[in-house]
């Protein structure tokens, strides 16, 4: 037992009376990308279960997961809820959502077909969570997806893929195309509708729960205000589940055709819309190589680098489809090749 755990199980012996908790039965649930760790505690009666959230100060900061917990709860999505809180230790007792994740239950249907049938009514009831945050958007509640964070999110990818994984020395030319390629993401990212935005809506982090409150939906400490179909790339262009773009096609559009009753602004024609959606799922894919890459070399959690493949084969298509993007797709075919 770590010095955190031990800490947490002192922590847990001061509240256990109020909800028979048993402190022994404390057990790792999950980890993530982050220095945060999930561990999962029994009560001594009732079989009811906890999830005690570790984000250890000063790395991780409790007040944005309390915050955004509440303002996407009352909004209608199905967020955990926190039972008590110990922000100075970096402590969070809250509902268990149980083990079950969108990706534990897809992987399940084998063959891969099946798979097309379970994941649309899943995914119908995330794309209900999300369009009920994006009709409770107000613009003085989270921080802006900016240009200078979109930027430097996309930076990841030429510092820790480019550089450290693939082992490339950019020439100044090659930095120009990288910098004007950005600038035209940027820009079409940022002239987007903005709206209450997750940031990481994707297969590990929804949970399969019972009744009408499907899904659970975890990890949204880092949402933003930014564009509308930010976390529609995450769900349908999932860095650890792929769809042939028929499927993305298929749900994509049925969202999009409920967002325009619901009033949401979305673009009024669909093709406006994917090419939306192209257009911010690059901007995400280029960081998630960088950040996949990072959290290989600099903290030496190389599971991630399995997950490069599926993540660069949304990246090259987009990069052939569209004019403003054909040096750069040049750059990545010959990294490729090499």
């Amino acid at each position: 037992m770590d010095s955190r755990q031990a800490s947490l199980q002192q922590w847990l012996q001061t509240i256990a009376a109020n909800y028979a908790i048993d402190p022994e039965s404390l057990q790792i649930a999950s980890a993530d990308a982050s220095f945060r760790r999930y561990f999962r505690v029994a009560c001594k009666a009732q079989g009811q279960t906890f999830i005690v959230m570790d984000a250890p100060p000063p790395q991780e900061d409790l007040r944005p997961f309390v915050k955004v917990a509440e303002l996407f709860g009352s909004a209608g999505m199905t967020t955990p809820k926190i039972f008590e809180q110990e922000p100075q230790q970096g402590f969070l007792l809250l509902e268990d959502f149980g083990s079950h994740t969108y990706l534990d239950v897809l992987q399940q249907h084998t063959p891969a077909a099946q798979r097309v049938p379970a994941a649309s009514a899943l995914y119908r009831e995330a794309g209900k969570a999300l369009q009920a945050i994006q009709q409770a958007t107000r613009v003085d509640q989270l921080a802006p997806y900016d240009a200078k964070r979109l930027r430097d999110e996309m930076e990841l990818w030429p510092t820790w893929y480019i550089a450290k994984h693939k082992a490339k020395m950019l020439s100044d030319a090659q930095r120009q195309v990288i910098d004007e390629a950005f600038d035209c993401i940027i820009a079409q990212c940022l002239a987007q509708p903005q709206v209450y935005v997750h940031r990481d809506f994707h297969s590990r982090n929804l949970m399969l729960l019972a009744g009408d409150r499907n899904p659970g939906v975890l990890d949204f400490q880092d949402a933003v205000l930014g564009p509308i179909t930010y976390d529609l790339v995450s769900l349908w262009r999932d860095a650890y589940i792929a769809w042939d773009e028929e499927v993305q096609l298929d749900g994509l559009i049925r969202w999009w055709e409920s967002s325009k009753k619901l009033g949401l602004p979305v673009a009024a024609d669909f093709p406006d819309f994917w090419s939306q959606f192209e257009w911010m799922g690059l901007q995400r894919h280029l960081k998630i190589l960088g950040i996949f890459a990072r959290l290989n070399y600099r903290d030496g959690k190389d599971r991630y680098l399995a997950d490069l493949p599926v993540v660069l084969s949304y990246v090259l298509p987009v990069l052939m489809r569209y004019q403003e993007l054909s040096a750069l797709a040049d750059l990545v075919i010959e990294w490729l090749e090499s």
